[in-house]
C-alpha cells in the first residue's frame, strides 16, 4: 500500500501515480492508494489519465474500484470518462451501473447525461436512448448541442419519424437552430427518413453550411432514389462556389447509379476523371456496377485493370462488385479467378460468386458453391441472399419444381425468407399452377407481417390470376392500401387471360379514376383482354386512345395484339391491313397473330410474299408449326411438308407438350412421349380403379330408371 502524507511534495505524489499506473497497467494487479484529502483534484485528474490509457476490461474494473473509494463519482467528469470507457470495451451494462450511482446533483450537468446517451447510441439502443432523454427533461436539464445529434440518430435508426420532429422542435426552442453540427445531423435524419422536403426546407434556412451540410443533401437525394434532387443540389453548390469533393462525386454517381441511369453515371465517372480528380474505393464500386448493359463488358475490363494498377485490390467490396459484373456478363472465368485471388472471402464475396453462376445459367455449381460455404475456412454460414439467388437461378432458367425443394431446403436450414426470396417463390407457383403452396406462402406472408410489401402483394396477385383464382386475386388487390401501377397492371392482364375483358376494363376504369397513369403494358393487357373477349370496337377504341389522350406511342407489342385482336373475330383483311401499314417493322409476333386467325379461320388467302417474310425472320417453331397445319388443313400436303423441312433445316425442334398436377404438396409433370415406369404403372391404375367406378354408377342408374 502506497502512502502519500500532506509534508509530501508534488513531485513525490507524481512518483507514486507513475509506480501506481505502472503495476496497473504492466502487471495486471491492483495497487490501492491513499491520497492526502486535500490533493483530490490532482488524484481525479490522474485517475481521468488512468481511464484513458485503460486497456482491458480488469484494469477498468480496478481503477473504478479506487474511483468509488476516493469519492470520484460526486464529480462530473470522471463518472463521464467511466460510461464512456465501459462503453468502448462494449461493457453497457456497467456504463448503466455507473449512471445510476452517480449522486442525483451531479446529473445536473449535461457532460454525464451526454456520455450515456452516446454509450446506447453506440450500442443500438435506440429506445433506451428516448428513454434517457425523456429521464433528462423530466430533470430540467437542458441538452446543447453533442445531445441533440445523437438523440436524432437514436430516431433515425428505429426509424420514429414523429420523434425526430419533436426532437428538430425541442433544438429550435432551446436556441440551436443555427448550430451547424445539429442541422447537420438533422438532414442526414430527414434524408434516411425519406423527408427530403423537409431537409431542403432546412437546408436553404441554414445561415453557415460545411461540406458536411453539401454532400449530405446530394447522399439524401441519392438514398432516396432522387437524382434530379442530387443534380440540383451538386450544380447548386459549384455555384456558390463549392468545389464538390469526392464524397459529393461518390454520392451523385451512387443516386444515378441506384436510379438505373447506368449510362449517365459513367459519363458523370468520366467527366470526374477528366476534372483531374482521381476515383475512391466506393466510386470505382457504384462505377463498376453502373456496367450493367451487355455491350459494356470492355467497360469492365478497363475499370478492372484501373483496380489493379492504382491498389484498390486490397478492398473486398471494390473486387465483390467486379465479381458481380462479370457474372451478370455471363463471363464466369475472371469471376473465378477473383473469388480465388480474395484472401479473406467474406459472406458478400460467396453470395456474389453464387449470384454469378445463378445469372449465367450455371445452376448447380452455384448450388454446389452454397454447400461448400459451409466448409470454409472462416465457417461463415449461407444466409437468405445466397439461398435467394439459387432459389431466383433455378426458377429463371425453367427448373421450376428444383426451385420449390430448394426454398424446403432453405426452410429446414432456418434461414427466414425475405421479400425477393417470397416474391421469386410466388412467381414459380404461379407458372406451375401450384396454387396450394401458393396459399401456404400467403399464409406466411401474413403470419410475417409482409402483406404491406408490394413486391410480394403483387406476386400473390398475380399467382392467384395464373392459377385461376380470380376472386382470392381481386380481394388482395382490394386490400392493397397505396397499389402502384404494377399492382393495377397484374389485375388487368389477370382479367384478361381468363377471358373477362369486361372486368378487365372496369379495373382501368377505376385506375384512371384513382389518378394513376397507364403505360405501355397496360394497354398491351387491356388490348390482349379485348382479343381473348372478342370485344372489337373497345379494343380499337383504347388503340386510338394511346397517343392523344394518354401520350403513349404504340409499340410493336400493341399492334400484335390489334392484329390478334381482329383476326380473332374473323376481321383478317383489317388485321392484313394494320400489318401491312404500321410504322414499325413486322416482326415475329405479328406474324405469327397473324397465322393463328389464319388457322381459327381456315384462311389460306396468303400472297408468296408473307409466307416468305413468316420464314425468312420467324426462329420460333410455333410458327411454323402453324402455318404447316393451315396448309394440311386445306389439303396442300407439298407446301405442309416443305414448311416443316424448312423448320428443320434451321434446326429447329418441336417442344413437347407437357402438363402437371399438384398432390400432396408435391408437383407431378407428365411430358409427351415420356414416362418413369413406376409412375405410369400408378396412373394406369388409377384410371381402371376410375373406369370400374364410373361404370358402376352408370349401372346403378339405368337400374333405377326401371
Amino acid at each position: 500500500m502506497l502512502h502519500v502524507s500532506p509534508s509530501n511534495s508534488t513531485s513525490l505524489l507524481h512518483v507514486s501515480y507513475a509506480l501506481a499506473s505502472r503495476r496497473w497497467i504492466s502487471n495486471g494487479y491492483s495497487a490501492q492508494i491513499q491520497f492526502d484529502p486535500r490533493k483530490h483534484n490532482e488524484v481525479f485528474d490522474y485517475l481521468d489519465h488512468l481511464l484513458r490509457g485503460c486497456t482491458n476490461s480488469r484494469q477498468l474494473k480496478q481503477i473504478h474500484a479506487q474511483i468509488v473509494q476516493f469519492g470520484g463519482l460526486s464529480t462530473v467528469f470522471l463518472p463521464s470518462r467511466l460510461i464512456s470507457t465501459y462503453n468502448r470495451f462494449e461493457l453497457l451494462c456497467h456504463a448503466r451501473k455507473v449512471f445510476e450511482t452517480v449522486p442525483i446533483e451531479c446529473l445536473y450537468n449535461t457532460i454525464i447525461w451526454n456520455s450515456m446517451l452516446r454509450a446506447n447510441v453506440t450500442n443500438g439502443e435506440c429506445r433506451e436512448t428516448l428513454r434517457v432523454y425523456a429521464l433528462m427533461k423530466n430533470l430540467g436539464v437542458l441538452a446543447d448541442e453533442f445531445t441533440f445529434p445523437l438523440i436524432v440518430r437514436a430516431c433515425t435508426m428505429i426509424g420514429y419519424r414523429n420523434s425526430c420532429n419533436l426532437v428538430h422542435c425541442h433544438s429550435l426552442v432551446t436556441g440551436f437552430q443555427d448550430n451547424i453540427h445539429v442541422a447537420n445531423e438533422l438532414l442526414a435524419a430527414y434524408g434516411k427518413l425519406g423527408q427530403m422536403s423537409v431537409a431542403r426546407q432546412l437546408f436553404d434556412k441554414m445561415n453557415v453550411r460545411n461540406y458536411i451540410s453539401w454532400n449530405t443533401m446530394v447522399s439524401g437525394f441519392a438514398f432516396n432514389y432522387d437524382c434530379d434532387g442530387s443534380r440540383e443540389t451538386f450544380k447548386r453548390m459549384e455555384l456558390d462556389g463549392w468545389e464538390p469533393n469526392l464524397v459529393t462525386w461518390t454520392s451523385l454517381l451512387s443516386s444515378h447509379a441506384r436510379c438505373g441511369l447506368y449510362l449517365e453515371t459513367l459519363r458523370l465517372y468520366n467527366v470526374m476523371r477528366s476534372k483531374g480528380i482521381n476515383p475512391t474505393a466506393e466510386s470505382l464500386a457504384v462505377a463498376v456496377s453502373a456496367c450493367n448493359d451487355s455491350y459494356l463488358l470492355n467497360k469492365v475490363k478497363e475499370l478492372h485493370g484501373y483496380v489493379a494498377t492504382a491498389g484498390f485490390e486490397g478492398y473486398l467490396f471494390v473486387k465483390n462488385s467486379l465479381l458481380c459484373a462479370y457474372g451478370r456478363h455471363g463471363v464466369i472465368e475472371p469471376a473465378e479467378k477473383l473469388f480465388s485471388e480474395m484472401r479473406n472471402k467474406s459472406l458478400v464475396s460467396w453470395n456474389a460468386l453464387i449470384s454469378s453462376y445463378a445469372q449465367a445459367g450455371l445452376c448447380d455449381e452455384a448450388f454446389s458453391t452454397l454447400l461448400n460455404l459451409k466448409n470454409s475456412e472462416r465457417y461463415l454460414v449461407p444466409n437468405v441472399i445466397s439461398w435467394s439467388a439459387v432459389i431466383s437461378g433455378f426458377a429463371s432458367n425453367g427448373r421450376s419444381d428444383e426451385s420449390l425443394k430448394l426454398f424446403k431446403k432453405m426452410q429446414l436450414a432456418k434461414v427466414s425468407p425475405n421479400v425477393i426470396t417470397i416474391s421469386t417463390v410466388l412467381s414459380v407457383c404461379a407458372d406451375l399452377s401450384t396454387i396450394v403452396f401458393g396459399k401456404e406462402i400467403h399464409a406466411y406472408v401474413i403470419r410475417n407481417l409482409m402483406n404491406a410489401d408490394l413486391l410480394v402483394v403483387n406476386g400473390l396477385i398475380n399467382m392467384y390470376a395464373k392459377c385461376g383464382s380470380l376472386k382470392e386475386g381481386y380481394v388482395t388487390f382490394k386490400n392493397i392500401k397505396v397499389k402502384d401501377l404494377c399492382s393495377w397492371n397484374t389485375m388487368i392482364k389477370g382479367y384478361g387471360m381468363h377471358g373477362f375483358g369486361e372486368s378487365a376494363l372496369k379495373i382501368f376504369e377505376q385506375m384512371i379514376s384513382d389518378g394513376y397513369k397507364p403505360d405501355g403494358v397496360t394497354f398491351v393487357s387491356l388490348l390482349s383482354a379485348c382479343s381473348h373477349a372478342g370485344l372489337v370496337n373497345d379494343g380499337r377504341k383504347l388503340f386510338n386512345q394511346m397517343k392523344p389522350e394518354f401520350g403513349i406511342e404504340p409499340e410493336i407489342e400493341h399492334y400484335a395484339c390489334m392484329v390478334d385482336l381482329l383476326g380473332r373475330a374473323g376481321l383478317f383483311q383489317e388485321a392484313s391491313e394494320v400489318a401491312k401499314k404500321m410504322p414499325l417493322v413486322p416482326n415475329v409476333c405479328v406474324w405469327g397473330a397473324l397465322l393463328n386467325s389464319s388457322r381459327m379461320h381456315k384462311n389460306t388467302s396468303w400472297d408468296e410474299n408473307s409466307v416468305s417474310k413468316i420464314l425468312e425472320i420467324s426462329s420460333e417453331t410455333g410458327n411454323y408449326m402453324l402455318l404447316s397445319n393451315i396448309y394440311a388443313q386445306t389439303g396442300q400436303w407439298e407446301d405442309s411438308a416443305k414448311v416443316r423441312v424448312s423448320a428443320r433445316a434451321r434446326g429447329l425442334t418441336k417442344t413437347p407438350g407437357q402438363s402437371w398436377i399438384e398432390l400432396n404438396k408435391r408437383v407431378h409433370m407428365f411430358t409427351a412421349g415420356e414416362f418413369v415406369e413406376s409412375e405410369i404403372k400408378e396412373v394406369q391404375t388409377l384410371v381402371k380403379i376410375l373406369s370400374f367406378q364410373m361404370k358402376m354408377e352408370n349401372i346403378d342408374e339405368v337400374l333405377l330408371t326401371y
